[in-house]
């Protein structure tokens, strides 16, 4: 899957991508000094060339992006026999991501990732992490989230002093999340980053774990909401339609939800597109609703990169 020739491009389909990015407007940079660290991006996502990825960065604004890798292309059961290989999104493993983040230095930085039922998995992810990775994940298998397998990655976490970004989707990926409390207790020394449809709908006290997009206002009170005020290692990532969703559902208790978990909350887009803005990018639809939300500048700034520099070493 990480060879330099499935990340090929031709001049035509590079052609047609920077096209795609002039038709989509000019360029919106961050404002005068702000940063903007976004901490979930991946390679290949979709089939994205690695050209057209920076150039959607370099339109939403992004002035440093963490790459989330894929594990090794599995048939087992915490892959679903394989349709989950790649995050179910096509994505390279941390080799490409490493390789991307050597080619614009400064840029990107890169986490390691492995399945985890995997014998290997462990020395795996050590690998990276003695190299450059900065972190673990994006962790998103059909594994419960207390399960044995996932408790040896986070030792991994703990041992090396690293995050974990995990996917949270009840019936898919990290299950079992009304007993994250658990690994959150044992593991007091580890940053967790939470994501996910199962994720950002407990933010909501009514959630039904079936509905991936919950709409409507949100009841105060919701799990992932305790998890942030009741856990110092517990927080949260913004990213993809799931953190959009949570946000512009309930404008008002979006904006009181941000200032509440200043603190905790990272941003991340998570978004395939080529254009990085307008309607078809997730991520700077996210980045424009936190403008909206946050009027202070010092706790946006906050959001937008100094809770990521809390926890992750760039």
């Amino acid at each position: 899957m990480d060879t330099t020739a499935a990340q090929g491009f031709t001049r035509r389909r590079f052609l047609r991508t920077a096209a795609a990015v002039t038709l989509a407007g000019p360029v919106m940079k961050a404002e005068p000094g702000e940063e903007l660290i976004d901490i979930h991006q991946h390679v290949n996502f979709h089939g994205r060339n690695n050209e057209a990825f920076v150039r959607h960065q370099e339109a939403m604004g992004a002035t440093l992006s963490v790459l989330l890798p894929a594990g090794s292309m599995t048939q087992g059961l915490s892959t679903h026999l394989g349709k989950s290989n790649g995050l179910a999104a096509r994505i390279f493993g941390t080799e490409a991501s490493a390789r991307l983040c050597s080619e614009y230095p400064g840029r990107f930085v890169y986490f390691a990732n492995e399945v985890p039922d995997l014998d290997t998995a462990r020395t795996e992810i050590e690998k990276w992490l003695k190299k450059d990775a900065r972190g673990i994940g994006e962790q998103k298998f059909a594994l419960d989230c207390d399960s044995a397998p996932l408790l040896k990655i986070y030792e991994v976490a703990r041992d090396y002093s690293v995050p974990v970004l995990l996917h949270f989707q009840e019936g898919s990926y990290n299950m079992a999340f009304d007993r994250f409390h658990k690994v959150l207790e044992k593991f007091p020394t580890v940053n967790f980053i939470g994501h996910g449809p199962s994720w950002w709908g407990f933010i909501s006290a009514d959630h039904d774990p079936k509905v991936m997009y919950p709409k409507g206002p949100v009841q105060p009170g919701g799990l992932m909401d305790k998890y942030l005020a009741d856990y110092p290692n517990m927080f949260g990532d913004l990213s993809a339609g799931s953190g959009l969703n949570a946000l512009t559902r309930d404008e008002a208790h979006g904006a009181a939800f941000l200032d509440r978990h200043v603190g905790k909350i990272c941003l991340g887009t998570d978004c395939a597109d080529n254009d990085g803005q307008g309607k078809g990018c997730s991520g700077s639809q996210q980045i424009a609703m936190v403008r909206k939300l946050v009027t202070d500048p010092a706790k946006r700034q906050q959001i937008f990169s100094g809770n990521a520099r809390k926890i992750i070493r760039f």
